[in-house]
């Protein structure tokens, strides 16, 4: 399955180099535009997966939190590849930056959250996790969400959501510095924050000691899957351009929202993700689907917010981070849901249906501003 799946990216990804502008000029016509569209984003979709499986296989290796930080890295690093094939697109995108990161944070805060709470309710019962790394990853997650998503719309510099390339390049400097921090304490001294509850006994002399001996012993095995790891996520950066057209074709065609297409991309790259998430709740290992869905929602602000805005300062392209009114209040009740949900140490199924509901909502306004 493994070499199928890789050889079907690449020689994907060997047509469309050679072929890509002949197959793309055929996107006025409805039936090849659909082919097309279905080949692309299975061949994306299968090789996700792929990226899912090998940063299990690490996840094993390395113990948490290495095992879902390579995961949400390496998602995330597929999400930026798409958002800038279309932002360095022909016709642009100056909201579709802000719609991914919007779209990512409705589905996994509130999509995948909900589902998964009830699931582990109806199983479990009540599931516990480590309240310490909960809190910090909303300690990251709310300035990532309020600096660059709410208040663009509030600064005098620019009247409609966008930023001054000052400001650009500052929040950029800030969004780097707060994630790269964050990522050396998930890392270091504070990773027993992000491993399950009944690991906090463990005293952190031995826990590196540990640590660095499975490194050191396991690395020959570690090796392998890292390539793997990079030859499933490399066709996914190649291909993304060409699927970036032929969404960009498609919302036109079809009249669709803007917001749909970084709907569409959170979807895309987020699937294998969120699937692994809930498959981890199911198994009551309730901390390593938060790490999944927390992480990916601190990664994807942590790192597309400056790919983005640096893109526009580079292109001199305008970038509308700033949301809706509309999307700024349900932004606000995810973040205090969400902080609600994770000050205790133990998640219930009334939980999940609150997010879940506000999940639903976030749909029908895409529809139905």
């Amino acid at each position: 399955m493994m070499m199928l799946r890789l050889a079907a990216a690449w020689a994907s990804v060997a047509i469309f180099l050679l072929f890509g502008d002949s197959l793309l000029g055929l996107l006025g016509a409805p039936l090849p535009s659909l082919l097309i569209f279905v080949w692309l984003l299975a061949v994306i979709v299968w090789a996700a997966f792929g990226v899912v499986h090998e940063a299990e296989e690490l996840a094993e290796r390395l113990g948490e939190p290495y095992g879902t930080l390579i995961l949400t890295l390496s998602i995330v690093i597929i999400e930026v590849a798409l958002v800038g094939a279309v932002m360095l697109g022909a016709k642009g995108a100056p909201t579709l930056g802000r719609d991914t990161m919007f779209a990512v944070l409705m589905i996994v805060l509130n999509g995948v959250v909900g589902i998964g709470l009830l699931i582990g309710g109806l199983r479990h019962f009540q599931q516990r996790y480590n309240l310490k790394g909960a809190s910090s990853y909303l300690a990251v997650i709310i300035p990532l969400t309020v600096i660059p998503l709410f208040l663009p719309n509030f600064t005098t510099s620019t009247p409609d959501g966008t930023l001054t390339p000052f400001q650009a390049v500052a929040f950029s400097l800030f969004t780097v510095l707060l994630y790269g921090a964050f990522l050396i304490l998930q890392t270091g001294r504070h990773r027993m924050f992000f491993r399950e509850p009944e690991l906090e006994g463990e005293l952190p002399a031995a826990a590196v000691a540990e640590g660095e001996g499975a490194s050191s012993s396991s690395m020959r095995e570690i090796l392998p899957h890292v390539g793997l790891l990079l030859a499933n996520i490399l066709p996914i950066v190649i291909l993304s351009k060409s699927l970036a057209k032929v969404l960009d074709f498609g919302i036109a065609k079809l009249g669709a929202p803007p917001a749909l297409g970084g709907i569409l991309i959170a979807m895309v790259v987020f699937t294998p993700e969120c699937i692994t998430a809930l498959r981890a709740i199911t198994a009551n290992q309730v901390q390593r689907a938060v790490n999944l869905c927390l992480g990916g929602a601190a990664s994807t602000l942590g790192m597309t917010v400056p790919a983005v805005l640096l893109i526009g300062v580079f292109t001199g392209q305008p970038v509308v981070l700033g949301l809706s009114a509309t999307n700024m209040v349900i932004a606000a009740m995810t973040l205090l849901l969400s902080t609600l949900t994770f000050t205790g140490t133990r998640t219930t199924m009334l939980e999940g249906a609150v997010h879940l509901a506000v999940f639903f909502v976030f749909l029908v306004l895409v529809f139905s501003p």
